[in-house]
Formats: structure tokens, C-alpha cells, sequence
């Protein structure tokens, strides 16, 4: 893993190997930023104020060996990640403006894959898991967790469940209490569902109305103008003398056809005017059938304004026409039909309600089974786990319970609590000597054997994930002694089957590892510098003495430290 001005390092190379490998360094070298970087590369959150000041961006790349057939080259591979070798080449960069790029195997992808790639490569465990391990609801899926199928199984099941409960019951709820507001509800849209169906309003029919209306009530005048238009263009039967637009026309042709022979263009001229004659006879005979058919009956107006009224009513009240108005008649019946509906709908949600809640029960106590037999096996290895870790007549121990909750689902002849992840409340429990009583791990652990339990629980863990590589940081804080030296032989012991990275500042921790690598930093006077070095021979024990007392040329922790790399030796 390669590093460049991320926080106080300004360009480092991160090389680890099997087994267990150890960084050490003075407080502020930059141990922690190791750690992030490892966290950025497996879709860690950016923040600005890690890049370097100064910098314009922090980059951070890193070379992750996939084991064959992993899901993780399976995902890279479905995004167009290539595999180098065997190995997912990752590339992290964070600006100065906290914007964020990933590359995965030469490939630009959205950070939350290499989160999803990191599931199946790489276990963090650090001393932010240890005080989320402190509440309860993370010690339930701690236990969840350390499960597996056997939880997971049901818990997917009860899930399911439980949410199709939630939005029955849900629709039940808003069914029953809002009973009224839907009779009133009902009552309205009958009411003028009613009103409509009195009236039967055709489509266009107010459009059609309007028009009526209007050449009713001004019938006299058109009739009088139809009158005079005909009167001009066929002439008046009491007027024989007066002359029309038909007598003159006519005269126009006759004068024109006497001489048309002789000049096609005055032919042509003649034959329009004859057609202009025509057209005049037409337009009289249209007028004289339009003065006969016009009604100016009173009786008949009266009767459309009174229906143009009822019509008016009707778009007063439900849209602005009477296309609005079916419209608005058409939507009312249909939710009419569904209110009027509820009842049967609340007998069936109130049936299903009762189904859900009876398999609900059913899958809560089969997933209170499975727990419990799991919480048995996990207190025991991690009771294990704390033997080796110089603890060896402390106890660990689940406390599983329910609630009584007359609203909740039955459970064993009882009526409990539940949520969305059962009906249990896990808790875990810790007697760190014979005689002493049970108690939850935050009240009956000093920092010491907190630590300690912690430890044991990420070991625990760690046996259980198919993950290759396990990242512990500074999970041994306030232990010393001889806990702290068990805690390096069982971290040695992990290692055996997986690669394992410990940030420590316990020299007995790392004594033990394969490989210890040193953050340590300088000061030009402008900037300060990192860099990771690898440790071996003598400069291993001068940090080793450095971390045991302070001084890396003390004849005693010279001493004290080459016991316990002879220690860690043997061990091996």
C-alpha cells in the first residue's frame, strides 16, 4: 500500500506480508493514518481535512491478493476490474475539497463497491467496534453474526413477516379510525353523484345550449336580415319594378354570351359570371329556407335557459364545463365503490393481521432457538478465547429475555414485545472471577479485562468470518503485563491461519509478530515527514526498548526486549 499526503505522512509505502505483522510508532507519528488508508481503500468515508496541508490531493493505492474463485473478483469482475496476478490493484484519491475518486483494477466505480469488495477480503476491528460492542443492539448482532444460517434463516423470514404486519396493520389503523371522515366522505359523493344523474348532462350539450340560446333570443333580427339579404339577391315578389343582384348578373352574361364567339378571354369572363349567377341562386335559395326553418318560438327559449341553468348549476358545483362535470361523476363512482367497500376490507386486513401475528410468533420463538443455542457456543469460545488471555476463571454469558406486552405476539403461552429483528433482548454478560455475580460487560469489566473481552470476542469473530485478512487496531489499549503478552501469543496463534495487521503500542504484542513496521517521522523545520520502515535486528530491539521504557539505550529494555522476541520465538 502506497501513501501520499494523507495527514502527517507525505509519501510512505505499507508492505504486508503473511502471517502477523505489527506497526508501532510514537504517539502523532501516524500509526492511525495506516489505518485509514487501509480504510479508504476498502470505501472508508473521505474527509478533507485528511489530505495533507498543502497538498492538493491524498492519494492512496494498494495491491489486495483475491484467493481464486472469491465473490469479490466475481463483483470486481462484473464492474470491468481487471486482476493483476491474482491481486485487485485499488486506487483511492481524496482532494483538498473533499471530493472523492475510486479505481478498481484500472476501472473508475462508485466508492460503495470497493465497500462491497472489502466485505469478502478484509475484517476491521478497532476500539470504535469495542464501545459499539457495549450496547445492547450490537450485542444482538454480534450474536446474529456469530450464527450464521442458523439465525439468519428465520430472521429473514420473521422479517419479511414483520413488515407486511407493520403495513397491515397500518391500513387497518387508517381504515377504522378514519371511519367518519369516509361516511362523510361517501355522503358527499352520493349527494352529487345524485345531482348529476338528475340532470343527465350530455357531452358538448352547454357548448350546444349556448348556441340556441343565442340565435333564440335574437330570432327577429336574423329573420329580418335574411329577408333583405334574399329580397337583394332574388328580388321582392311585392317589388316587380326593383331590381336584385340575380336580374343584373343575367344581364352581365346575356350582353357577354352575343359576342363571346369572337374572343376566347370575353368567353371566359362570360363563364365565370355564370357561375357567379349560380352561385347567387344558391345562396338564395339557402337564405329563403333559413327564414322559413328559424324558430322564434318564446316557449322554446324559455326551456334552454332553463336547462342551461341546470347545467350551470351543475359546473358551479364540479368543473368548470360539462366534459369536467362526467369527468368528476366518472372518479367519484369509482372511489365511491371503494369506500363502500371497507368493511369487507377491514374483515379481510383484520384476518390477515391475525395470520401474520400467530406466523410471527411461530418464526420469533424458532429464531429465540436458535440464538440461545448459538449464545451458548459463543460464550463458551470466547470463555476460551479469555483463558489465553490470562483470565482464565472469568466467564462470559448471554442473558436472552422478552418482555411481556399485551399489544405484542405470543411466544411460548406468553404475550411479548417485539421488533423488527424479534422478540429478544440480548445482553452480555461477564463474572470475571468464581462467586461473582453476572454482569452486563460495561459495568462488571475494569478498562483492563474490557479490553481483554473485546479481544476475545473480535478472535471469536475472526474464526468465523471467511475473510483472509484482520486489522486490529489498538484493541489491546489498557492491558500491560502479562494479559498483554497472552494477548500477542494469541494473536500468533490467529495468525497461523490468516494474514493479520495489528496497530500497538504494546511492545509484548508486538514481539510477537512475524514482521514489525515503524511509523516514525521527522522535522526538516517546514514540514513534517512519515515514513514506514521495516524493522529486523537491531533496530527491532531499540524500538522494542523504546516501546518498554522509553529509552532505546537502556541496557534493561535491551534486555527485556530481546527476552521477548527469544519468547515469542519459542512460541513460534
Amino acid at each position: 500500500m502506497r501513501i501520499r499526503s494523507l495527514g502527517v505522512i507525505d509519501d510512505a509505502v505499507v508492505e504486508l506480508s503473511p502471517g502477523f505483522t505489527a506497526v508501532t510508532g510514537e504517539t502523532g507519528a501516524g500509526k492511525t493514518m495506516v489505518v485509514t488508508s487501509l480504510g479508504l481503500l476498502l470505501g472508508g468515508r473521505a474527509d478533507a481535512a485528511l489530505v495533507r496541508i498543502g497538498a492538493r490531493n491524498a492519494v492512496v493505492e494498494g495491491r489486495i491478493a483475491v484467493p481464486e474463485g472469491a465473490a469479490a473478483a466475481a463483483r470486481a469482475g462484473e464492474a470491468g476490474a481487471e486482476l493483476d496476478d491474482g491481486a485487485l490493484l485499488i486506487s483511492r484519491t481524496v482532494s483538498a475539497e473533499g471530493r472523492s475518486r475510486a479505481h478498481l483494477g484500472g476501472r473508475s466505480v462508485p466508492v460503495g463497491l470497493l465497500a462491497e469488495i472489502a466485505d469478502d477480503l478484509v475484517a476491521v476491528h478497532g476500539q470504535t467496534d469495542q464501545q459499539g460492542l457495549l450496547k445492547q443492539s450490537r450485542q444482538r448482532q454480534a450474536l446474529d453474526r456469530y450464527a450464521g444460517d442458523a439465525v439468519a434463516g428465520p430472521l429473514a423470514g420473521y422479517t419479511e413477516a414483520y413488515k407486511r404486519l407493520r403495513a397491515v396493520a397500518a391500513e387497518l389503523e387508517e381504515l377504522t379510525t378514519r371511519a367518519r371522515e369516509r361516511a362523510q366522505e361517501a355522503d358527499m359523493l352520493r349527494f352529487g353523484l345524485d345531482e348529476i344523474a338528475a340532470v343527465e348532462p350530455r357531452p358538448g350539450e352547454d357548448a350546444e345550449l349556448a348556441e340556441e340560446a343565442e340565435r333564440l333570443g335574437h330570432a327577429e333580427a336574423l329573420a329580418s336580415a335574411a329577408s333583405l339579404a334574399h329580397a337583394a339577391l332574388a328580388g321582392n315578389p311585392e317589388d316587380p319594378e326593383g331590381i336584385d343582384a340575380g336580374t343584373l348578373v343575367a344581364g352581365a352574361q346575356r350582353a357577354l354570351e352575343a359576342v363571346r364567339a369572337h374572343d376566347p378571354e370575353l368567353a371566359a369572363l362570360a363563364d365565370r359570371i355564370g357561375e357567379v349567377g349560380i352561385l347567387l341562386r344558391d345562396v338564395a335559395g339557402d337564405l329563403a329556407g333559413y327564414a322559413d326553418d328559424l324558430d322564434a318560438d318564446p316557449l322554446r327559449l324559455a326551456a334552454v335557459e332553463e336547462r342551461r341553468a341546470a347545467l350551470t348549476g351543475l359546473t358551479r358545483k364540479y368543473g368548470q364545463d360539462i366534459a369536467a362535470v362526467l369527468a368528476w361523476a366518472e372518479e367519484g363512482a369509482a372511489r365511491l365503490t371503494d369506500l363502500d367497500g371497507d368493511d369487507e376490507r377491514i374483515e379481510e386486513l383484520t384476518a390477515e393481521r391475525d395470520r401474520l401475528r400467530a406466523e410471527l410468533g411461530g418464526l420469533a420463538q424458532t429464531l429465540s432457538r436458535a440464538r440461545t443455542e448459538a449464545a451458548e457456543r459463543f460464550a463458551a469460545a470466547v470463555t476460551a478465547e479469555l483463558a489465553s488471555l490470562a483470565m482464565p476463571h472469568a466467564r462470559v454469558s448471554f442473558d436472552i429475555r422478552q418482555t411481556e406486552d399485551p399489544d405484542g405476539v405470543e411466544v411460548d403461552g406468553r404475550t411479548v414485545a417485539h421488533g423488527p429483528s424479534g422478540v429478544d433482548e440480548v445482553e452480555l454478560l461477564l463474572a470475571p472471577h468464581p462467586g461473582a455475580p453476572p454482569r452486563p460487560i460495561a459495568k462488571g469489566a475494569s478498562g483492563g479485562e474490557l479490553s481483554r473481552v473485546m479481544l476475545a470476542v473480535e478472535v471469536v469473530f475472526a474464526g468465523t468470518d471467511p475473510v483472509p485478512t484482520y486489522l486490529f487496531d489498538e484493541v489491546d489499549a489498557g492491558v500491560g503485563g502479562k494479559a498483554a503478552v497472552e494477548i500477542g501469543r494469541r494473536l500468533a496463534k490467529l495468525a497461523k491461519s490468516a494474514q493479520v495487521v495489528v496497530v500497538t503500542h504494546l511492545p509484548q504484542v508486538a514481539a510477537f509478530a512475524d514482521r514489525q513496521l515503524l511509523v516514525a517521522k521527522t522535522n526538516d523545520g517546514t514540514v513534517t515527514r512519515s515514513g514506514v520502515k521495516l524493522l529486523e535486528g537491531e533496530d527491532r530491539i531499540r524500538e522494542l526498548s523504546r516501546m518498554l521504557a522509553g529509552q532505546e539505550d537502556s541496557e534493561t529494555a535491551r534486555a527485556h526486549a530481546e527476552e521477548l522476541l527469544a519468547t515469542a520465538r519459542a512460541d513460534g
